[in-house]
């Protein structure tokens, strides 16, 4: 027992006084909201005016739960929502295929057939992602590397699922969104985190980082991976290995040559990140930096 923790109390816990203020509930000034404990009263707490205080409570509740864990270090993967894990790609291409015969006219369904097919195609980064888990959670040199993500489907399923096999622990970091679906069902129960802000959400991913690794992804991808860019760059967080996964997406969909061509950054800036292709190469970058 610590001397902090074996000192006497003088003052009552919150807890204490939390069951003490219920004492009177039944009386009429028990039961204005006016009454009641501020940090008991939840109209009170959803104020505009308490945002800062929802900030705060945001950054702090899954600081101290990871502390407890004895959580310190982690690898963070992004990437699609939408990517489909093999099997269920397949299907659904059978599916439509077996289908084909009497829709090959209809424009909608050939959009439906044509996307089903890439599915199946970007279905091997779902596979990569969960190989990738695997050997962190198998594997971690020194420190124990805790795989982390944004809680959902797709890539995210793919990479708490890799964790999930190998018998460890994973995170999920879920935001609240009116159409998101639940939170995966690999993620351990007790690291899967709900934020209403996204600033919050994402600092997390970074506080425990020692590598980060970027999927083929959309908007919240891309969000997600320029913010750790750009924080890099500035020098407001240490460098870390940047991954980007599958160099043939990334140089399709972002030309970081040509900002450098626009001098809108430098030649240098482009060495924060590298592109790999398996999850061993991924794996290697990631021990290397880690047992440092």
């Amino acid at each position: 027992m610590s001397p902090k923790s074996s000192r006497k109390r003088l003052f009552p816990t919150a807890q204490e006084d939390a069951q003490s203020a219920r004492l009177h509930a039944d009386s009429p000034h028990g039961q204005s909201l006016s009454y009641q404990l501020a940090f008991q009263d939840k109209e009170f707490l959803l104020k505009d005016e308490l945002r800062p205080v929802r900030l705060q409570l945001e950054l702090l509740k899954p600081e101290l739960i990871q502390n407890e864990l004895g959580i310190e270090s982690t690898v963070v993967i992004f990437g699609s929502a939408r990517v489909l894990d093999p099997e269920s790609a397949e299907a659904n291409l059978v599916s439509l295929q077996a289908e084909a015969n009497g829709s090959s006219s209809d424009p909608g369904f050939s959009k439906k057939l044509l996307k089903a097919r890439q599915d199946l195609k970007k279905s091997i980064y779902y596979e990569q992602a969960r190989e990738l888990a695997r050997l962190i959670s198998r594997n971690s040199p020194r420190d124990k590397l805790v795989v982390v993500t944004g809680g959902g489907p797709g890539i995210m399923e793919a990479a708490n699922r890799g964790a999930y096999e190998s018998g460890a622990q994973s995170i999920g970091l879920k935001i609240v969104l009116p159409y998101e679906q639940k939170p995966n069902e690999y993620i351990t129960p007790e690291l899967a985190f709900q934020f209403h802000y996204f600033a919050i959400r994402k600092m997390h991913f970074l506080l425990r980082a020692k590598s980060l690794v970027a999927f083929p992804g959309g908007f919240g991808t891309m969000d997600e991976l320029f913010e750790a860019l750009t924080l890099i760059q500035t020098g407001k967080i240490k460098p870390m290995p940047v991954l980007l996964f599958g160099r043939e997406f990334w140089e399709r969909v972002i030309d970081f040559q040509a900002l450098v061509e626009e001098g809108t950054i430098s030649p240098e800036d482009i060495d924060i990140f590298r592109y790999v292709e398996t999850p061993a190469e991924a794996w290697e970058i990631i021990c290397r930096a880690s047992a440092r």
